[in-house]
């Protein structure tokens, strides 16, 4: 089983990735080789065209879900997960109504003599 996807993928990975012209030039030198008319020619060429695309598209889909499935399975937070952390953030800073400036780690501007003089 695994073999057989393995061939698929390196089938679909050789398709996708034919640019234009390969795939053209390969219809030309079908249709020379097998004597085709040029409408022959033209309706094989079109038809390589299409399949080479939606090979590419499938492809792509596969990887993403490929990498979906791997990402879920080491648990990694996606970027989802991180937008509704940043937005908790948000909304935790704003109940707390914390100073930017105290956020920073800067130092209180308050001066230390009034602490003091209180003594």
């Amino acid at each position: 089983m695994l073999e057989s996807l393995k061939e698929k993928i390196d089938k679909g990975v050789e398709y996708a990735f034919m640019t234009t012209e390969k795939v053209t030039k390969a219809a030309k030198d079908l249709a020379k080789e097998h004597n085709l008319t040029k409408e022959e020619a033209k309706k094989l060429l079109d038809q390589l065209l299409k399949k080479s695309e939606e090979t590419r598209k499938n492809l792509e889909t596969n990887i993403q879900d490929l990498v979906k499935v791997a990402l879920e399975k080491v648990n990694a937070p996606v970027r989802n997960d991180i937008k509704k952390l940043e937005e908790r953030i948000i909304k935790l800073e704003s109940f707390h109504k914390i100073p930017v400036k105290a956020r920073s780690g800067k130092k209180d501007p308050t001066p230390s003599n009034k602490r003091k003089a209180g003594k």
